[in-house]
């Protein structure tokens, strides 16, 4: 590798991508190279962090909810031992009567355990979807962390933050990569632009420190930005920006 890409394998290297030649060769050169050093220890920790995002604990108030449910839903009548004792009724009331206290009982039952497996039902729907979701951003990270062609550009973001950018021009993404954001007041979220020659475009939100895919194409441009906007998004920045990185060409 030249020397003009001896820095560029840091994505492929943390996700032990690189054939063993070439990473005998990074490794070399990561000895004495601190920038790149850091580089991969943060890709790392970011991979880490996006393979735990596939699981889907269930939620706090899973337990304590159901719970809840089974108080309100009516027990069954006890059973009663032949010969044992109670109130004489007609044969025709009893008959009327008992069928009708079962009927009243199970619907009963139904209707809570119903409601509550409809819950979990819609629960597990969402958590499924979720870690699909997580699944296929985390190999959308990967093919462009892991492209022939992927840049790397470091900056800092005001407050003392961290930030990351890995470009592939081949694949038409770029990954963003923060740590140490602070946290926002409610109602605030954290907003990255592509910054076409000066015009600002949309890219996706960023709720904390961790890594995601920027959305849509990276096309022509120049730069990446950061801005706090509020929690829904705007189609426009709103604020200065904390952090603007050139893009390698």
């Amino acid at each position: 590798m030249s020397e003009d890409h001896m820095h560029a394998p840091t994505g492929a290297y943390a996700l032990d991508a690189l054939p063993d030649d070439e990473r005998e060769a990074f490794e070399h050169h990561l000895r004495g190279c601190p920038a790149c050093a850091q580089e991969v220890r943060e890709l790392k920790a970011t991979a880490a962090r996006l393979g735990t995002a596939v699981s889907a604990a269930p939620p706090e108030a899973l337990k304590g909810q159901v719970l809840e449910r089974i108080r309100t839903v009516r027990q069954l009548p006890p059973r009663v031992r032949a010969g044992h004792d109670m109130p004489q009724r007609s044969v025709a009331g009893r008959r009327g009567y008992l069928p009708r206290l079962v009927l009243a009982a199970c619907l009963a039952a139904a209707t809570g355990f119903g409601g509550v497996a409809a819950w979990q039902y819609q629960e597990a729907r969402q958590a499924d979807q979720r870690a699909e979701q997580a699944r296929a951003e985390t190999a959308d990270m990967a093919r462009v962390l892991s492209a022939p062609d992927a840049r790397t550009v470091t900056g800092n973001v005001k407050g003392g933050a961290r930030a990351t950018v890995i470009v592939s021009r081949g694949e038409n993404s770029a990954v963003f990569l923060a740590s140490g954001l602070p946290e926002l007041p409610q109602g605030k979220t954290y907003q990255l632009w592509f910054d076409d020659g000066g015009k600002m475009r949309p890219a996706g939100l960023l709720a904390d420190d961790g890594g995601r895919m920027m959305e849509g194409d990276v096309g022509g441009a120049r730069g990446v930005g950061v801005t706090v906007e509020p929690s829904t998004g705007s189609p426009r920045p709103t604020s200065a920006p904390l952090a603007l990185l050139g893009l390698p060409t």
